[in-house]
């Protein structure tokens, strides 16, 4: 199993998944021609790709997808309840109405519901080969049920969204303010250390450190918080970024 994080933050998120001749997309909140750079980058062309996972319908997860569906037969796994919510971009026939577990090839999924200000979104724990990743983004909280389910995975790539100071000492106005450490809104890095606290093992391998406010956090706040819980642990913790790969990372 390979990862790479293509773009992470406010303003587009994407990520690789390759497993073997499997070779899946995690959202595509770039620009089309932005991922197939991307894509070519990493040796990879848009008709290798088997499928795309959306996570939810929020325009940084989202913003490539008109013309992806327009210049490609590729299918997009969702949720059926998503699908309300992005009728207007993929016709239904482009669809494969996703469970909470389910196979696309070799590959396994579980769906990890999330909370966040939509209607629906999620996010992944894949399987290959004993190999594992869990891909969580956009939440305010993650409940119990899920977190004991996302225990002992190789590579957790899991947003570390604002430093809750910076937040609400910020430019945001109130009610934004209120939106994002709600329930429905983003992981704080406190939060996102004590989950990874939890949750990693001597099998973990990999933690990404996703989704990292422009305004309200920054890349060393996020890195120095979660370093501390793991510090007792052989794991190497990387930070994604808006407009830089990640290094490939493999399992």
């Amino acid at each position: 199993m390979k990862i790479r994080v293509l773009a992470s933050g406010s303003k587009g998120n994407s990520t690789l998944v390759i497993c073997d001749n499997t070779k899946l997309l995690i959202d595509i909140g770039i620009t089309y021609s932005r991922l197939i750079n991307h894509l070519e980058l990493n040796n990879t062309t848009i008709n290798e790709i088997t499928g795309i996972l959306i996570t939810h319908s929020h325009v940084d997860h989202i913003k490539g997808l008109t013309t992806f569906i327009k210049q490609t037969d590729i299918k997009v796994y969702i949720p059926e309840d998503m699908y309300k919510e992005l009728s207007d971009i993929i016709p239904k026939e482009r669809c494969i109405f996703i469970e909470d577990k389910f196979n696309i090839s070799d590959v396994f999924i579980e769906l990890i519901h999330t909370s966040h200000d939509t209607d629906i979104s999620v996010g992944y724990i894949i399987e290959y080969k004993n190999k594992t990743l869990v891909y969580v983004t956009d939440t305010g909280y993650i409940n119990r049920k899920y977190l004991k389910k996302m225990e002992d995975k190789n590579i957790y790539v899991i947003e570390s969204n604002h430093d809750e100071a910076m937040l609400m000492d910020g430019p945001y106005p109130r009610f934004l303010k209120e939106r994002v450490i709600s329930d429905r809104g983003h992981l704080s890095n406190k939060t996102t250390a004590s989950y990874l606290k939890k949750i990693t093992t001597n099998n973990t391998k990999y933690v990404v450190l996703a989704h990292i406010s422009e305004k309200n956090n920054t890349k060393d706040l996020a890195y120095k918080e979660s370093s501390i819980v793991l510090q007792d642990k052989n794991i190497k913790l990387l930070i994604a970024e808006q407009d830089k790969e990640t290094e490939l990372i493999e399992v």
